[in-house]
């Protein structure tokens, strides 16, 4: 009997260390959002880059000007010092994890604003989430 309930609480644990990314991307900017720690929107967002202020760069690869993503992929790119960049698809999507939508009382996302870009300046507390953005970019 006690077999059956360490195997059991194994599987707990296999099942939450599994996060993906895009999962781990989200808490990441949830949580730098509540301390403050986020350039969201094209002008903060290079602002935040130039100045090297910038830990993780967000961008969305539906921008239609060329322009935009060649200026962020540059700005992360300087030899100083590489800025990671991820790059997503929905703007929508992107802009509903960084805050910039309203919450309804069931806690759904309405009005929700686009994004073509997202700065995280600072990374808020340190949790697992970030360890796994991390541990990705180092491979």
């Amino acid at each position: 009997m006690s077999d059956i309930e360490v195997e059991v609480e194994t599987e707990q644990v296999v099942a939450e260390s599994s996060v993906s990314i895009e999962d781990a991307l989200k808490v990441v900017l949830r949580n730098s959002l509540v301390h403050d720690g986020l350039a969201r929107g094209l002008r903060e967002a290079s602002r935040a880059l130039s100045k090297r202020e910038a830990q993780l760069c967000v961008l969305c690869d539906s921008v239609t000007e060329e322009a935009i993503i060649k200026l962020i992929e540059a700005l992360c790119n300087e030899p100083e010092e590489k800025i990671p960049l991820i790059k997503v698809s929905d703007a929508k999507l992107l802009g509903e994890w960084a805050g910039l939508c309203k919450l309804d009382q069931d806690g759904n996302a309405r009005k929700v604003v686009g994004a073509s870009c997202v700065v995280i300046k600072n990374w808020g507390q340190d949790s697992d989430e970030r360890n796994i953005l991390l541990e990705s970019f180092s491979q």
